[in-house]
């Protein structure tokens, strides 16, 4: 997916949309990826968007610096109290800084694997980790069978890209997984998963749609056909459903120098 960047550049264009709509991070993520004394640490969070991610690793005490490609994300991110350095990582100039952490949340698939994974490694230090994390969420059997029939109807072949119908990008994952096994510096990775779940009123569902790549990138007319389509399947269901969330996490540390 990272080839795509019409597809990787097109959240810019609803920031404060997507810093208000999109689904947080569970407290065992964040416990996870920190461990016990978060105020040591330096994080580096890669494609941290709005800073969704970095403000919660910054109520812990850690000291974040986002990197970001898209400067209207970053300027919102800076105004929510993020430090944030526009570049795509691949180009990002370290600087010679090193970092304990490095994080992507929802993002990583927009990085090369082969390249990112190599820089990861590169400005991580000794036994610092790199967490790469993504939620996948799906609805109730129910609300899902609707909710596919009313995109096979306008917006055919979603099936096959959109994480929004299923799709949970499990070929970009293993892209993921293969770059860090082969890279020298790096152990790993391991994988975890974390459930939980959000109820989600119509109006909140749909002002989430548009700040997806999958659906921002659809012409107007069709997106806005999607978006009442949908919004009649969720408010013939009782004007709420539950989205069962797995947050998932994947771990690798840096190796100690031999010697």
């Amino acid at each position: 997916m990272h080839d795509d960047r019409r597809r990787a550049e097109s959240f810019g264009a609803a920031a404060e949309r997507y810093d208000r709509s999109r689904p947080t991070y569970p407290a065992a993520l964040i416990d996870r990826i920190l461990g016990p004394t978060p105020q040591d640490l330096e994080v580096l969070d890669v494609g941290c968007g709005t800073g969704i991610a970095a403000r919660l690793f910054a109520a812990r005490g850690a000291r974040v610096l986002g990197v970001e490609a898209d400067r209207r994300m970053a300027d919102l991110a800076r105004r929510r109290g993020t430090e944030v350095e526009v570049a795509r990582f691949e180009d990002w100039d370290p600087a010679g800084r090193t970092f304990d952490r490095v994080t992507a949340g929802q993002a990583w698939h927009w990085v090369d694997p082969i390249v990112g994974t190599a820089k990861a490694a590169e400005v991580l230090k000794p036994g610092g980790r790199l967490c790469l994390f993504w939620n996948i969420g799906r609805p109730s059997e129910a609300i899902a069978a609707k909710l596919d029939e009313v995109y096979a109807r306008l917006a055919p072949g979603a099936e096959s890209y959109s994480v929004l119908t299923g799709y949970s990008t499990e070929d970009g994952y293993q892209a993921v997984r293969k770059a860090i096994r082969e890279h020298p510096d790096l152990t790993g990775p391991e994988d975890e998963r974390f459930s939980w779940s959000r109820s989600y009123a119509t109006e909140q569902w749909l002002d989430q749609l548009p700040t997806h790549s999958d659906h921002a990138t659809m012409e107007p007319e069709q997106l806005e056909e999607l978006l009442a389509a949908v919004g009649a399947v969720i408010e013939a269901a009782g004007g709420s459903f539950e989205m069962d969330y797995s947050t998932l996490l994947l771990v690798s540390t840096r190796n100690q120098p031999s010697g």
